[in-house]
């Protein structure tokens, strides 16, 4: 059986591309006994698989060694068993990584319900989702009747944070890159309002939505839509940082806010990222798997097809082209 896999060549400087990884063609070895093989179908492409290929030891992963398959989250299908962890059928999420196939043991990928579709677990019961309830939710602590901002309000994360928000009751503004998106977020996500942050005034666009200030903002982005959240901040507001996409290709920030906001109005920063929290999965999965019961959740992917278009399609994270969470299909299902 033939495998191909995209293995880390070099470490960026700026943009991940095609460049920087080579493309492995290679013979599988017959199957191991204890082990089963996978037949990968979707891999997610997330802004933090940047910082997976930077050179740095001190983030909450190690670097992707090089010569090694491009780490990344993914589901797919087990075709063939050799261990009763696993069974013909099964689907199968987690760390797959950029590979057509891969061997697994007990434990390695977890199996997941197939009462939903196959590509729902790239999304709202993926990463994605996890990360905006217990961003949202378990670190933001909301209360019916605050007002939130979300930057990368329609990214896969965010567009999930503000509907969440509105369903435990709080008014809600996105901020987005495009008109598009940013009409997309309020009359079909039903966001109370959103600002265009290449085009609008954002500071002036705060104040009118919120003129007492933010109770709470969560922030995926960094830049001038963070100085102007922080800038409208209500005393003892919440900000949470999920994540800062403008520099992570190593851009200097394109706005430096001024911090003594932070002693001014008694803030309260704090960052988290999900490999800290996979023990609560089940529990934010079977929340979110209510709110969509519900209809109160919408989500939409962005597939491109093929494992070789996805350095050229990582791309598309930075430049505000995706729509959606950002997939690859690998193969079909």
């Amino acid at each position: 059986m033939q495998n191909m896999r995209l293995a880390l060549r070099e470490r960026p400087t700026g943009l991940l591309t095609d460049e920087h990884f080579d493309r492995i063609e290679e013979e599988l070895s017959p199957l191991a006994d204890g082990q089963a093989r996978v037949r990968v179908v979707y891999v997610s492409l997330d802004p933090a698989m940047r910082g997976w290929v930077s050179p740095s030891t001190d983030s909450y992963v190690p670097p992707v060694p090089l010569g090694d398959t491009m780490r990344s989250l993914g589901i797919g299908v087990v075709e063939e068993s050799k261990t009763d962890a696993y069974k013909a059928g099964d689907w199968v999420s987690g760390f797959t990584g950029w590979t057509r196939y891969l061997d697994v043991a007990p434990g390695q990928l977890n199996v997941v319900p197939q009462t939903v579709p196959m590509e729902a677990y790239m999304g709202v019961f993926g990463l994605a989702g996890a990360t905006a309830y217990h961003g949202l939710v378990k670190t933001g602590e909301p209360k019916a009747g605050q007002t939130l901002c979300v930057t990368g309000a329609a990214g896969s994360v965010g567009s999930l944070v503000g509907q969440i928000g509105k369903a435990l009751g709080l008014r809600v503004i996105g901020i987005a890159g495009t008109d598009e998106k940013c009409k997309w977020l309020v009359d079909d996500l039903g966001f109370d309002a959103a600002l265009n942050y290449k085009t609008d005034d954002l500071e002036k666009g705060l104040r009118e939505f919120a003129p007492e200030g933010l109770d709470l903002h969560f922030e995926n982005v960094g830049g001038k839509p963070f100085a102007a959240a922080l800038n409208n901040m209500k005393a003892f507001g919440r900000m949470v940082f999920c994540g800062f996409i403008s520099v992570y290709n190593g851009e200097r920030a394109d706005e430096y806010p001024d911090l003594t906001a932070l002693i001014r109005k008694r803030l309260t920063f704090k960052g988290f990222v999900m490999t800290d929290h996979f023990d609560e999965y089940p529990e934010i999965f079977a929340e979110l798997g209510k709110l969509m019961q519900a209809g109160k959740l919408k989500y939409r992917l962005d597939i491109v097809d093929g494992l070789e278009t996805a350095p050229a399609a990582f791309g598309k994270l930075f430049d505000g082209t995706n729509k959606g969470k950002l997939v690859v299909k690998v193969s079909d299902l």
